[in-house]
């Protein structure tokens, strides 16, 4: 079981930066793919960035790309996505999910945070 917890959520304006942090609990979060989604209002999730166990082969929806950058510490349990040239578009609420799925789809990720609220102001 892996818990998750969001942090770092805001009201920017457009331009600003901002990161996310996602903790998570439990002793093997070392192996688990870590992702970011985001859900706007009246809109489906949608997967924002996604990265491996090793730190490796990050991967990024195009809305995002050369924006956003997700990293991971496995000896604090954190995830982050930092967030550059905000953009109104932006505004969602962010959600940090994990899977053991090696190269998952969106539907094959396990465990979800409640999600941090980002908003972005033109």
């Amino acid at each position: 079981q892996v818990q998750l917890v969001e942090s770092g959520g805001g009201l920017v304006q457009a331009g600003d930066s901002l990161r996310l942090s996602c903790s998570a609990s439990g002793r093997t979060f070392s192996s688990y793919t870590m992702g970011w989604f985001r859900q706007a209002p009246r809109k489906e999730r949608e997967f924002v960035a996604a990265l491996s166990w090793t730190g490796s082969s990050p991967d990024y929806a195009d809305s995002v790309k050369g924006r956003f950058t997700i990293s991971r510490d496995n000896a604090k349990n954190t995830v982050y996505l930092q967030m550059e040239r905000l953009k109104p578009e932006d505004t969602a609420i962010y959600y940090c999910a994990a899977t053991t799925r090696r190269r998952p789809s969106p539907a094959q990720y396990n465990y979800w945070g409640q999600g941090t609220q980002v908003t972005v102001s033109s």
